[in-house]
């Protein structure tokens, strides 16, 4: 096609032969085989992704829908009713026998199964002419579409997935506007056949005599979707309401594809670690037609949209897809030389045995069982934060060359991004229920949430934990406190009159595992053959790359109820003035075998929450003077401190009753609440109890700060800090707190240097003791209601609402 060689001649590539197999770019008009994209080496790309047929193909668009629907009728509600012939030849019977009961009559569209371009599509009234045995697809007509001039239209809308691992989601901000050419009018036995009315597919109307060619924007039967969007808003028509919807059914229409393509892919690609740089892209063509409500409804997917050039219009949109689609993938000739440099590296380190870890054998000694445990776990993390610094530069990659693109998954507004998860984990039980457990134990792995400052508090952890195995002094870490705040000991605080967490002054033995310390080895970057600059690769981790195996739960054992007892004392309102605390370096705390990338752009902290610097541009939010700021932490403390939980069916008394009864019989109690937190809730769940305080807080912070986005907030950052500390090895970090361990999550902000004033740090520990009393208002709640703890069930889902906290 021109057009495509015109933007590759523009991006400075060069043609290779058909059957050149070294080729970086890979294009192909129709459907590649499997094999050909197992074939691939890493650094080429191909413009097909295996698996997306399941949503390219009419009648597998329709059947993977349709299993959506029912667990998910709300969100997918933007497809037309479909049948599929001959399987479902009786069920649209019986729908057309309903209609005529109750009379009514509708018209239906009739479409070949992978047809395309229009050919074989008729609409029909008289259902009963249909015949049984043959393969098509049939739907609900739309008679009341959105009228341009009287004209009946669609969008062609382009979109462009760059990975499939993780799923990224790129949408043109221009396409075309395809219209019929003959005025519209409502379907009726007479004008059935009319299907330069009824139908918007260029390919048909092309060869209409009212074929408008008119290269004038608003003028013609093909315009551009940036006119259109012009045309919405000079109407007084909620443009941004329009491209949201748009967006989200996109999304949602991936997310259907999500599960077959990642498995085709990785079946593909085996023993390829997630997060690698896709060898797969793809462009696809979403046709969407608009009701008279201006609700876009999917009518199909192109897996090869045409990139043919009749008009003006055509050239400059499709020019411009192609063009800033190959900007965003970031295909460079370098490429080549620096995959045969990894592959030479990887070789190496398979045979000298680099990065290999020691078998277990049945003798090895519950020391030598533990070590292996700690490295396994340290390779996993590693593993996680080389991914998470490659994601950081592709990221930045993709900022400073969207062009006319706009990234839609994962989307920016973090709600959104909750809700599209919970649909991608629905559409992984729907499509893969019993098949690909692999890929479902990773969608909830809860490293893959964590960022690359959560990953590295985690490493730091472990170095402390490693040094407990083998039996090494701690180093000092945590916070030192002034006269006022009470003196700090080796691994906590002792507790006075304010927020604090007891701690026993004997060393207890923890038999949970971590990681062994070790040093992280990184390659620097390869500089590229081509002029142009192009933003510096991520550093990534030495060794051998394994899946992930999780590290198992244990229970650490206290020595006696008294000291939880001394858990449940509650704060005073009272909250001594004490001056801000400066961490000491990280290059005195942090073990040199752990690193931040450069390439991070991490916001920095400032003792003023109003000054946050962003490096990406974003403007100063809410300046704020020192003592405004303090003024701030200290209403949040107050709140935190009146907060109170609330037991469903319970006054407040009552649950406070409840936390001191557990308490009491601790013995009798503490095998039960570990043996419910640690193993029976698994990591979704887990955190299910915690968000219960994360959204209560939030909205308190809102309401203090009066900032509608405290995720910007210095404070709600430690918060996340602190959440993401205690969800540790499965839930290991808040069984902590139940021991006399229990301020060693305090060890996460003793490797920065950022300014943590002491009120900050009260309102931590308020929240590590918000979190302690909701899961035990959680275990003692699922108890009484089911009479044994078997986990969250469906009904505590329905009453964690009321699980929540009065405050003032």
């Amino acid at each position: 096609v021109t057009v495509i060689r015109i933007v590759i001649n523009e991006m400075d590539f060069i043609k290779a032969r058909d059957d050149d197999e070294t080729a970086n770019l890979i294009w192909n008009d129709s459907a590649v085989q499997h094999e050909k994209i197992a074939e691939l080496r890493n650094y080429q790309r191909i413009n097909h992704f295996p698996g997306m047929g399941e949503i390219c193909r009419k009648d597998c668009l329709a059947r993977n829908m349709s299993k959506m629907i029912k667990c998910q009728p709300q969100e997918y509600s933007f497809i037309p009713k479909t049948w599929i012939f001959p399987a479902e030849y009786t069920q649209f019977q019986n729908y057309v026998k309903e209609l005529r009961r109750k009379r009514k009559q509708k018209t239906f569209i009739v479409k070949p199964a992978n047809g395309a371009m229009g050919h074989g599509i008729s609409l029909i009234r008289n259902c009963e002419k249909l015949p049984a045995q043959e393969h098509f697809i049939v739907q609900e007509y739309l008679d009341k579409p959105f009228l341009m001039e009287g004209y009946k239209f669609d969008l062609r809308i382009y979109i462009l997935v760059t990975s499939c691992d993780p799923l990224r989601i790129f949408l043109y901000n221009d396409g075309l506007v395809r219209m019929g050419t003959e005025k519209y009018h409502a379907p009726s036995e007479a004008n059935l056949s009319q299907l330069y009315m009824h139908l918007t597919n260029y390919s048909v109307n092309k060869h209409n005599e009212n074929f408008e060619r008119d290269e004038t924007v608003d003028k013609g039967s093909k315009r551009s979707i940036s006119w259109f969007t012009e045309f919405l808003r000079t109407n007084d028509y909620d443009v941004a309401k329009f491209w949201g919807d748009v967006s989200e059914l996109v999304v949602k229409t991936l997310i259907v594809a999500e599960p077959h393509v990642l498995h085709a892919y990785r079946m593909c690609r085996p023993g390829q670690p997630p997060g690698s740089d896709s060898v797969c892209f793809e462009v696809l063509g979403f046709d969407i037609i608009l009701d008279r409500k201006l609700k876009p409804w999917l009518l199909e997917i192109n897996r090869a949209p045409s990139f043919g050039t009749d008009q003006k219009i055509d050239y400059d949109v499709k020019k411009g897809v192609l063009l800033n689609a190959l900007k965003l993938l970031n295909i460079r000739a370098s490429d080549k030389k620096r995959n045969l440099a990894q592959q030479k590296a990887e070789a190496q380190r398979r045979l000298y045995g680099h990065g290999s870890m020691k078998k277990l054998s049945a003798a090895s000694s519950d020391w030598e069982k533990q070590r292996h445990t700690l490295e396994r776990r340290r390779e996993e993390l590693k593993e996680r934060l080389a991914q998470v610094r490659k994601q950081i530069s592709r990221e930045e990659h993709e900022k400073q060359h969207l062009g006319n693109y706009r990234r839609i998954y994962p989307p920016d507004d973090k709600l959104l991004l909750e809700k599209y998860e919970s649909l991608l984990s629905a559409a992984f039980q729907t499509f893969l229920a019993g098949r690909a457990a692999s890929l479902q134990k990773e969608m909830n792995n809860p490293l893959k949430r964590m960022k690359e400052e959560d990953i590295l508090d985690l490493l730091e952890q472990c170095e402390l934990d490693d040094e407990k195995l083998m039996g090494k002094s701690s180093r000092q870490r945590g916070p030192k406190l002034d006269s006022d705040w009470g003196t700090e000991t080796g691994s906590g605080m002792k507790r006075n009159q304010s927020v604090t967490v007891s701690q026993c002054s004997s060393p207890l033995p923890l038999p949970f595992f971590c990681l062994s310390t070790g040093r992280m080895h990184w390659k620097p970057p390869i500089k590229s053959l081509k002029t142009s600059p192009a933003p510096t690769a991520s550093p990534t981790l030495s060794g051998p790359i394994r899946r992930s195996i999780s590290c198992p739960r244990s229970i650490a054992s206290l020595s006696s109820p008294s000291e939880v007892r001394a858990l449940s004392t509650r704060p005073s309102p009272t909250v001594p003035m004490a001056t801000p605390l400066v961490r000491p370096s990280s290059a005195t705390l942090r073990s040199h075998s752990l690193s931040r990338s450069g390439s991070a752009h991490r916001v920095p902290h400032s003792n003023s929450l109003g000054t946050i610097h962003s490096n990406i541009g974003d403007p100063l939010i809410n300046l704020r003077s020192k003592e405004q700021e303090a003024e701030l932490v200290r209403q949040t403390l107050a709140a935190l401190t009146a907060m109170r939980i609330r037991f469903p069916g319970k006054t407040e008394e009552e649950a406070e009753a409840v936390l001191d009864e557990i308490l009491d019989n601790w013995k009798y109690h503490k095998p039960k609440v570990a043996s419910y937190w640690l193993v029976k809730l698994d990591s979704t769940k887990q955190r299910k109890v915690l968000d219960i305080v994360r959204t209560n807080v939030r909205s308190a912070l809102q309401r203090i700060w009066r900032e509608p986005d405290v995720e910007s907030l210095h404070l709600y950052r430690l918060f996340n800090r602190v959440f993401n500390r205690l969800l540790w090895s499965h839930g290991q970090g808040l069984w902590n707190c139940f021991s006399n361990t229990g301020s060693s999550w305090e060890t996460i902000f003793s490797k920065s240097s950022e300014v943590v004033s002491p009120q900050e740090l009260q309102c931590c520990r308020r929240l590590v003791q918000l979190c302690r009393d909701c899961l035990l208002v959680v275990y003692k709640f699922v108890s009484e209601s089911r009479g044994s703890l078997t986990g969250l069930s469906p009904e505590w889902d329905d009453t964690s609402n009321k699980l929540c906290f009065d405050s003032p």
